[in-house]
């Protein structure tokens, strides 16, 4: 499970995918800026929309494990999989598997910036 700090981190949006670090923006209100930043490294596994609200992290179940070792041939460090309101009709399930992650608290600009 991908544990955050105590925050209004509502809003999330995908702020750089470069195929291998992926980093996500995290906020009540990302119109400004935002104060958490999540960036995944060795990123092998994604699957959730660019922009979402809300997630409720939890462990990965057994089902997404097992995807994850079928797409990559390995049960990766880091597998962060959560529920999010994707602005549909229900929650959608995000997967992300990686080789490790940071979080990073603070302010920081639209771009990532930290300010």
């Amino acid at each position: 499970m991908l544990p955050l700090p105590e925050g209004s981190w509502w809003d999330r949006t995908v702020l750089r995918y470069d195929g291998s670090r992926l980093t996500l923006a995290a906020g009540h209100d990302l119109s400004y800026g935002h104060g958490l930043q999540v960036a995944f490294t060795d990123t092998v596994c994604l699957r959730c929309p660019t922009a979402f609200s809300d997630p409720e992290f939890r462990e990965a179940t057994a089902e997404e494990r097992a995807e994850i070792v079928r797409l990559v041939g390995e049960d990766p460090p880091v597998p962060a999989a959560s529920d999010a309101d994707g602005y549909g009709t229900r929650p959608v399930p995000c997967l992300i598997a990686a080789g490790d992650r940071a979080v990073g608290l603070g302010r920081f600009s639209r771009d990532g910036a930290r300010t």
